[in-house]
């Protein structure tokens, strides 16, 4: 067991032994992935607060009703 870490340590670790231009292009997609994600992530919620929005506006009188706090039944 102490052999593999000696030698996973002589090998040095795996930014070492990547070379500069893949590193970077490895740090490069890694942030555009990152980016897309939140505008994946930016776009959902904004898709959701849309259609709340259009399911707000066509409620029916039944459901505004429901909804109410008031106790309609007391103005009988």
């Amino acid at each position: 067991m102490t052999t593999k870490r000696n030698h996973n340590k002589e090998q040095g670790g795996l930014k070492d032994r990547l070379n500069e231009d893949m590193l970077t292009q490895l740090q490069s997609k890694k942030s555009h992935l990152k980016q897309q994600e939140e505008q994946k992530k930016a776009a959902e919620y904004e898709r959701k607060r849309q259609e709340l929005k259009k399911q707000e506006a066509n409620k029916s009188f039944e459901q505004l009703l429901e909804e109410s706090e008031l106790d309609w039944e007391t103005f009988k």
